[in-house]
């Protein structure tokens, strides 16, 4: 009988080892204990932090107000695992943006605020241990402080060999090619909540409840009415978001990724002079 349950035991030693050596490596800041934290930065090279920044606003009347954060914590993941020398930070939920009544869902902060926030992650990151830290957002929102921040720091760190950039093209450089994408396969272009944000969020998250399905069929803006004045309020969508899809939110998502790894490897790779990523 010992002799079984000491033949269990190493069976089952074997069969964890194997697992724990198949397991993906850990990209995520917050998942990891301090021991591995050290480890990825001083002896797997993990030597760059990603600030991803989220947000928190209403996307129409189908779509959970969460989506941006939601997005940047998964494209984050996997933008680290492709560079494969990157870890990313917890997302910041909050961007440049006011909140409303008429319609509710968005929690919003100032400009200097958000700037702030992000000079001190990265500077706290940079503590870490971290030798480059890559400020991006999933949310307009905040672009030109976030470029403003690591144009500061990159300025400030770079003498000593530590850079901080800003990664704009996950947002700005994706926006205009995937118009351009729509506009090729005869699919309408919108801004917010519209087709390229909800058929995102079906992809990444449709599963998941990001999206209130029932309402596709109908998630198109609301146009100003004939004698109206004043703030037009609408119903939360700038464009038409019925055509939506998994497969659509398929190339956003991939474009996200594959154009924040090229400027990322881009930026890193050029000499260690003050530029702010642009």
């Amino acid at each position: 009988m010992k002799k079984i349950n000491a033949t269990r035991a190493i069976l089952l030693t074997l069969t964890l080892t194997a697992a724990y050596a198949q397991r993906a490596p850990l990209v995520e800041f917050e998942l990891m204990t301090w021991p591995e934290l050290k480890s990825a930065i001083h002896e797997q090279g993990k030597t760059t932090a990603l600030v991803f920044n989220g947000g928190t606003e209403q996307r129409g009347p189908q779509g959970v107000s969460g989506a941006h954060t939601f997005v940047a914590r998964t494209l984050g993941k996997e933008i680290a695992e492709k560079l494969g020398n990157a870890i990313v930070a917890p997302v910041i939920p909050f961007s440049v943006n006011n909140a409303s009544a008429d319609l509710p869902g968005t929690i919003g902060i100032t400009g200097p605020l958000f700037a702030a926030l992000n000079e001190q992650l990265a500077e706290q990151l940079i503590a870490n241990g971290f030798k480059n830290v890559v400020l991006m957002g999933d949310h307009g929102g905040g672009q030109k402080e976030l470029s403003e921040v690591a144009t500061k720091l990159d300025a400030k760190y770079a003498p000593q060999g530590i850079r901080v950039v800003y990664c704009g093209d996950v947002y700005q450089k994706v926006g205009v090619d995937f118009n351009k994408w729509l506009v090729d396969h005869h699919l309408p272009v919108g801004s917010h909540a519209s087709i390229k944000d909800t058929s995102e969020m079906l992809y990444l998250g449709g599963d998941k409840g990001w999206v209130r399905k029932e309402l596709i069929a109908t998630a198109v803006g609301e146009p100003r009415q004939p004698g109206e004045t004043g703030r037009h309020v609408g119903n939360g969508i700038s464009g038409d978001a019925r055509q939506s899809s998994a497969e659509i939110g398929k190339v956003v998502s991939e474009m996200k990724v594959d154009y924040a790894v090229a400027q990322i490897r881009r930026l890193l790779a050029a000499p260690e002079t003050p530029s702010g990523g642009q």
